[in-house]
């Protein structure tokens, strides 16, 4: 048990010293002049349409727990999910092992609204897997429309390897729909039965998957300049690898793994400029939906305590 509660700290510690070592090596000769320099060549309808691109991401944030509400048959009011959806990926996205403290947090907020223990864990996993049908769905159409991409990282894959991958994601994702359109009977695990989402629902989980990736994507690529720019197609291949390497790496805010990607991912560009367009991300993404995030748990907690001390009373 030791072992197994150490296990995953040890990897993630592991992976920023090494992930950091080797993004200090790509990094030689670069001062925080060059990438001030990047960051005050940043135009300033770019800084708004990176900030529009975080309003696009978050939005479809919310939603995925609208759409695992609405798979569960629960109706909750719209502004406390999007409030709860909100603070739980703004709290696990910078701490690390999402689908834990992300739990927490869904499991404080929506016990007040009367869903049981097991129907917050499928709402959590119905959300974890939204997020990688989104990554799957858009992974294979990078490999299908782009296979040159993997290039960038060395000889991973062959051209036609690497279309073929893309072929057969999209394929999987394709099986999944076709399994909501024959309306598969439930699984029974014991008391439980799990239910085959909808055709709507499975639709909407594309789609809200899809659109958060897109448009968190989206504020790296608005942040670059023009010079060396390969476009947004493989601004956004990149940015997946990197973000699901993060993720499965449970590394606090991919910390050092990001960087390191996307350095080796753009060679053609300056690096001051790939490290002044993920101080934005992480600025946007990361540390101002973090201080948010804060205050809302705070004031949330805070009214919690007030309400069970007058209940207590009476």
């Amino acid at each position: 048990m030791k072992l197994k509660r150490y296990f995953w700290p040890v990897v993630a510690t592991a992976t920023i010293v090494l992930s950091v070592w080797l993004l200090l090596r790509e990094l030689r000769g670069l001062s925080l002049e060059k990438v001030g320099d990047s960051l005050a060549a940043i135009e300033p309808l770019h800084w708004a349409l990176a900030a529009l691109s975080t309003l696009v991401a978050y939005a479809a944030l919310a939603g995925y727990d609208r759409v695992a509400l609405l798979h569960l048959g629960k109706r909750i009011d719209w502004l406390f999910i999007t409030i709860c959806s909100f603070t739980t990926y703004a709290l696990s996205h910078n701490i690390g092992a999402s689908v834990v403290s992300g739990g927490v947090v869904r499991y404080r907020a929506y016990s007040t609204k009367g869903l049981s223990p097991a129907e917050i864990g499928l709402l959590i996993a119905f959300c974890s897997f939204t997020f990688i049908l989104g990554t799957i769905t858009l992974i294979g159409l990078v490999l299908v429309f782009d296979p040159d991409i993997v290039l960038r990282f060395g000889d991973l894959l062959p051209i036609s390897a690497s279309r073929a991958t893309g072929a057969f994601l999209l394929f999987l994702v394709a099986l999944y729909l076709i399994g909501s359109v024959m309306r598969l009977k439930p699984l029974h695990l014991g008391r439980f039965a799990i239910v085959y989402p909808s055709l709507h629902v499975t639709l909407s989980q594309i789609t809200i998957g899809s659109c958060e990736l897109l448009g968190a994507a989206g504020i790296i690529y608005f942040a670059l300049p023009d010079a060396g720019n390969p476009g947004y197609f493989v601004v956004l291949g990149i940015f997946l690898m990197s973000f699901s390497a993060a993720l499965i790496s449970h590394v606090p805010g991919g910390l050092g793994v990001l960087e390191l990607v996307f350095v080796m991912g753009l060679p053609d560009m300056a690096d001051a400029d790939v490290i002044a367009a993920l101080l934005v991300f992480r600025l946007f993404y990361l540390i101002i939906p973090f201080v948010m995030a804060l205050l809302v748990v705070l004031l949330f907690e805070r009214s919690r305590f007030r309400s069970e001390k007058t209940s207590g009373e009476i």
